[in-house]
Parts: C-alpha cells; sequence; structure tokens
C-alpha cells in the first residue's frame, strides 16, 4: 500500500487532463523568448542611461529622453514617421566675396569705408627694398625691437604723450643694415581710412607736446611730399639727432626711422619710394 501522501495525490490527479508533450515544450520556448526580450532590453536602457549621463557631464546639455518599454511581450516596430517637406532656406549674404562678384559694401555702422585690399594682410612688396636705400644697405630681416619708434621719441621728449585712437588691423616690418652706420627700420600698419589719417595728424600733434627735457625736443621739418600724406620729423634727444619719416597710402601707414640718414634730399626721395611701395598693398593708387 502507498503512503498516505502519495495517495492523496493519486487521488487529486487521477482525473486531470494532461497537455500533450509537444505543447508543453512550445509554452516553455514562448517563455524563453520573453525572457531573453526583456533581458534585451533591460540592456538597451543602461547602455542608453549610461550614454545620456556622460553627455549631460562633458557638455553640460540635456540627456536623451529614457525609451519606454512595452509593458509585455516582444517590442513592436513603431511605424515610420511621415516626412515632412522642410522650406527652401533663404541665401544668407556670405561676408567673403565670391569670384567674380564685386566686394560686398562695409556696414552703416562702421563709419567711412576703407580703401585697402581686401585683406589686411600687408604684402611684403608694399615694403622698401634694399635697392631703395643709398649704396651699402642691406637687408636684415623684420625684427623691429629696440627704442627706435616714434612712440619711443614722444615719451622720452613729452611730459604726457598724446594717445593715439586709430586701432591697427595689421603690421609688417623690416630693418636694413650698413656697417659703421645706423639701421634704417620701417614699419608698415593698416588701419582703416580714417584711421591712416588720424595717425599722421597724431604725429603732428606728438611734436607740439610740452616738453619733459629742457634739451629734447621733437619737430616737423617738411610735410606733404609723398604719397596721401607725409611728415619728416626731427628727434632731438640732448643732441642726438636722428629723423623719423610718415608716409601715408589709403589705409596704410610707413613709419620709417632714418637714424643718421640726415639729409633732407634723401629722405624725401626715400619717402617717395616708400609711398610707391605701399600702393602694393592698397587698391588707393
Amino acid at each position: 500500500m502507498p503512503d498516505q501522501p502519495f495517495a492523496h495525490l493519486f487521488q487529486d490527479t487521477e482525473h486531470l487532463s494532461w497537455a500533450p508533450t509537444e505543447q508543453v515544450r512550445e509554452r516553455g520556448r514562448r517563455r524563453t523568448r520573453r525572457t531573453r526580450i526583456a533581458a534585451g532590453l533591460a540592456a538597451v536602457v543602461a547602455v542608453a542611461l549610461v550614454a545620456t549621463g556622460a553627455v549631460a557631464l562633458a557638455g553640460g546639455r540635456e540627456g536623451a529622453p529614457t525609451p519606454v518599454l512595452p509593458a509585455t511581450g516582444s517590442p513592436t516596430p513603431a511605424a515610420a514617421p511621415t516626412p515632412t517637406p522642410s522650406a527652401t532656406p533663404t541665401p544668407t549674404p556670405s561676408t567673403r566675396n565670391t569670384p567674380g562678384a564685386p566686394p560686398s559694401s562695409p556696414s552703416a555702422t562702421s563709419g567711412s569705408p576703407s580703401i585697402g585690399s581686401t585683406s589686411p594682410a600687408i604684402p611684403a612688396d608694399a615694403l622698401l627694398r634694399a635697392a631703395d636705400l643709398p649704396s651699402g644697405f642691406r637687408a636684415a630681416g623684420s625684427d623691429l625691437d629696440g627704442d627706435w619708434s616714434f612712440n619711443f621719441a614722444a615719451s622720452y621728449a613729452c611730459v604726457d604723450t598724446p594717445r593715439l585712437s586709430a586701432k591697427e588691423r595689421a603690421e609688417r616690418g623690416a630693418v636694413f643694415r650698413k656697417p659703421d652706420a645706423s639701421p634704417v627700420i620701417e614699419r608698415v600698419q593698416r588701419y582703416s581710412l580714417n584711421g591712416a589719417k588720424a595717425t599722421i595728424a597724431w604725429a603732428r600733434t606728438v611734436t607740439e607736446c610740452k616738453r619733459s627735457k629742457e634739451l629734447s625736443s621733437l619737430s616737423v621739418v617738411d610735410s606733404g611730399f609723398a604719397g596721401d600724406g607725409s611728415l619728416l620729423i626731427r628727434f632731438d634727444a640732448e643732441g642726438l639727432i636722428s629723423y623719423t619719416l610718415f608716409v601715408r597710402q589709403g589705409d596704410l601707414v610707413a613709419e620709417v626711422w632714418l637714424g643718421s640718414l640726415t639729409n633732407r634730399t634723401e629722405a624725401r626721395r626715400l619717402a617717395q619710394r616708400a609711398a610707391d611701395r605701399l600702393c602694393a598693398g592698397t587698391d588707393a593708387c
């Protein structure tokens, strides 16, 4: 006689109807597929959350929205959105000139138009060459360091040097040397047209400053002899004499320290060469 628990189990299951074996197997396979799909979706959610957090930390931007999971069963493909035709974009005028097209006009708020090349860069051809100087001078690079500039002379001779309000757009320099002679140094700067004019006016104003030393002085010894504007300025540093030449063509201004070249005729000739050279960097001439 079977044990009592087995007897009760036999009585409870004697009249049950068991599903066919193949049907039981199919139910098992479906349960396995659902489990795998749920696990795969969970992995996708985890990756999306990690990526969202990384983007938020890196760029401070909002993360991507968390995907909504289906409650049960395998995911149903979403219907493809119907593409909406976008409006044809309106062309925006480019700030860069199109080849063959005329240059764009300056902004109404930019003041007077600037006369010069389309690029602020100054070409090498706009600077003096050794052949323009007296015999014996050779090109010696473009290092403009040193106390040669007109600004230095003004700071030495003036109690309070007037400030130049014009802002340069580009600069390029050249140095020429000769044995047993002071160098000739040129700096060419590009401004707006009004800024270039203001630079020449500023240099003249500086020569009228209040002297800081009794034996020092700045004075204009010649003007209006080359280009669109020119000045030849004498600097007397307590008996040490030097000359600075300013020449303007359009929006370009050349400042040339002549050093010991004190001959006015030679200075005028060099000023004319500088003015001619400046024409390679501006369309004002």
